[in-house]
């Protein structure tokens, strides 16, 4: 006869007895998550909730209050901002312009700086101490700053221009020339970010595969294109994300330097400019929430985009 088998129950933890009830011992198997529940509900009320507000104002009609009654148009609003040549797309070149064209900078320059500071020298650490000094203020404050600087008529960069020769420039007053100054603005203060991060990843890459490179008799440039580089571009990835996003973001210093609309011929006005003005200066509501719900749906996919990229590149 064959023997049967009883089915047995797992052994007992150290804190449990037999008169533990069922729920308490599945409670203490799940307890990391038990813990983490509380703040992972209470972030995801605060990214759902203003989401889904904004995704239902940006299908009715809503402006003067958001209090106030509205009808539900559909996506109305998505086709007029859409179809919008005057405003809504030339904020979305400034905004993909200003974005790459800083990114750009940034990241070149950051990986020199980050270079320089890679390999000990003397008084390192007072050089790296002033390369932050950017990032201590806000940046409301250092656009309020360099607009001081580059006023066209007091500003110091026309009378330093005026010391070697050159004619004053229009800085942020031009038309033409106020969204290149607001990019060199965001390059001045972020760029010390990405040496920040750059240098995190080069100060951890290992020594061999350079000195067998020198051993080979590759050169500096030769070094850093097919050892450095391939070695640290996941961290350069990083910083891309990282700061590709914030820099779509950028709204204080462009406000803080032009004010609303992004200037009187709208020169340096991005989605965030642009949204914001719809908001706060004209109330309407309905049409400020679809233009950010598609800014939205342009940060995520700006964001998959570049988190498949790292992927790539760590392979």
């Amino acid at each position: 006869m064959a023997a049967v088998t009883t089915p047995t129950r797992p052994p007992l933890r150290a804190s449990e007895t037999p008169d533990t009830p069922a729920w308490a011992r599945w409670a203490n198997d799940h307890r990391k998550w038990l813990f983490a529940a509380p703040a992972m509900v209470f972030v995801a009320a605060l990214i759902v909730f203003p989401l889904a507000w904004t995704g239902y104002l940006s299908l009715t009609d809503a402006e003067g209050s958001v209090r106030a009654e509205s009808e539900f148009v559909g996506f109305q609003n998505y086709v007029e901002v859409l179809t919008d040549t005057d405003r809504f797309w030339p904020a979305v070149g400034r905004t993909a312009a200003f974005t790459v064209v800083a990114l750009l900078f940034e990241v070149v320059l950051g990986m020199a700086v980050a270079l320089l500071l890679w390999r000990p020298f003397r008084g390192q650490k007072w050089v790296r101490v002033a390369i932050l000094m950017p990032l201590v203020a806000t940046p409301v404050a250092v656009g309020m700053m360099w607009r001081l600087i580059f006023d066209p008529n007091i500003g110091m960069a026309n009378q330093v221009l005026g010391w070697v020769g050159i004619a004053p420039q229009p800085w942020l007053a031009g038309q033409h020339s106020a969204l290149p100054t607001t990019i060199f603005i965001d390059v001045w203060q972020w760029t010390p970010m990405v040496v920040l991060i750059l240098l995190a990843g080069l100060t951890s890459l290992s020594d061999e595969p350079q000195e067998a490179a020198r051993i080979d008799g590759a050169s500096t440039w030769q070094r850093f294109r097919h050892v450095t580089l391939p070695l640290v571009m996941p961290t350069v990835v990083v910083a891309i994300l990282l700061r590709g996003i914030d820099a779509l973001k950028t709204f204080d210093i462009l406000y803080a330097t032009k004010g609303r609309g992004g200037g009187s011929f709208h020169e340096v006005e991005t989605l965030n400019v642009y949204a914001y003005g719809l908001s706060f200066d004209y109330n309407e509501y309905g049409i400020s929430s679809t233009v950010l719900i598609v800014f939205f749906l342009i940060i995520i996919g700006s964001m998959w985009a570049l988190t498949s990229r790292r992927k790539e590149a760590r392979r």
